[in-house]
């Protein structure tokens, strides 16, 4: 962890315009602390500018350019469960912000000898559940194993195909809590096409804000097990991936069906304009509503600026190309024709064992 914590003090205070002695002393400080205890304490500058940087250096996400402008939340104070969820719900309001998006990460305590660590459920601190059914799947197949989770738990859903899961989560080794998010801080789009009527009656809609919540930060080898970040949705990712997955909503042969497409063979791209339309229709919705959005052409862009930014610092850009490319014409972005080194450099962001597998 010495080495760890000197390396990112090194290159966060050289990136800060701190001085030599500033650095020197701080180590020293660290150091001390990490013989002492085990593990040491970030300062508010430190947590902030470790958070901005391990979004930096996410290999999977084409938004980096917006890695500086991160409002960071420090909640590593918080202590009972109560405060936990009040804190998630707080992130919630904050970040969708009237549906100009803010992107925010909120930052609990971290894994220390010292306890207090926080382990959320969710994928997602917005997520609609997934109903195991007779006739099938209601709602979201992805959640079907939080869902009864939540519902072995006391938590009564709808039944709808968008319902709200409740925020489950537990500290140290106490008993698992759900708390219901309230419908007042949940900005959801119901969905429209700006040409076929019809889509309405789909009844489709989804949340303004893609809040990451399973996912630990590590920053110079101190690990914070929760810290639940977003930015904002590019549309592929609701349109292509959430409702055109055939191990999510599927929608691909209903909407292919109400645009009278020819569905028994794959030389008619049925799927192709499907998917084509499934998108405007997300764009359209979220656009006309007010509520922030990127297209996957201009966050290809937007990652192409935040490369010639880059190399400016002498920093190496380095992605997973499988991730960066959109799922949606791909071979029609920059981001499609270059390589990039898979490497996971720290601070960042990285999966962890589900809590409740």
């Amino acid at each position: 962890m010495i080495k760890q914590a000197e390396q990112f003090l090194e290159q966060c205070y050289k990136e800060l315009g701190k001085t030599e002695a500033e650095l020197r002393e701080r180590t020293g400080a660290v150091t001390k602390e990490i013989e002492d205890t085990g593990s040491y304490t970030h300062t508010y500058e430190e947590l902030e500018y470790g958070a901005k940087m391990a979004w930096r250096n996410s290999n999977r996400c084409i938004g980096r350019l917006f890695w500086n402008r991160l409002e960071v939340k420090d909640q590593r104070h918080l202590d009972t469960e109560e405060e936990v969820a009040g804190a998630l719900r707080e992130h919630i309001h904050e970040a969708t912000n009237g549906g100009r998006i803010q992107s925010t990460i909120s930052i609990f305590k971290p894994k220390t000898v010292a306890g207090g660590e926080v382990k959320i459920w969710n994928h997602q601190l917005l997520r609609y559940a997934g109903y195991e059914t007779d006739e099938g799947i209601i709602g979201d197949p992805d959640s079907v194993a939080l869902t009864k989770k939540a519902l072995d738990m006391g938590w009564e859903g709808a039944g709808t195909p968008f319902d709200i899961l409740p925020h489950i989560f537990h500290i140290d080794d106490r008993e698992p809590v759900w708390y219901d998010v309230p419908e007042d801080i949940i900005l959801e789009i119901p969905l429209r096409h700006p040409e076929y009527e019809w889509f309405r009656e789909l009844n489709l809609r989804w949340y303004a804000v893609p809040i990451i919540s399973d996912m630990r930060l590590e920053i110079g080898g101190v690990d914070y097990t929760c810290a639940p970040f977003n930015g904002w949705y590019m549309e592929t990712e609701i349109g292509a991936r959430n409702f055109a997955d055939e191990f999510r909503y599927n929608l691909l042969p209903v909407v292919a069906e109400k645009m009278g497409l020819d569905t028994n063979r794959n030389s008619s791209l049925w799927k192709d304009r499907a998917l084509l339309e499934l998108n405007q229709a997300v764009l359209y919705s979220f656009q006309q509503d007010g509520v922030s959005l990127v297209d996957h052409h201009t966050a290809a862009w937007q990652f192409q600026v935040f490369q010639r930014n880059e190399h400016k610092q002498n920093r190496q850009v380095t992605g997973d190309w499988t991730w960066l490319n959109p799922p949606v014409s791909p071979a029609t972005t920059p981001i499609f024709h270059q390589s990039f080194e898979d490497r996971m450099d720290s601070p960042n962001y990285f999966y962890q064992k589900c809590p409740f597998s």
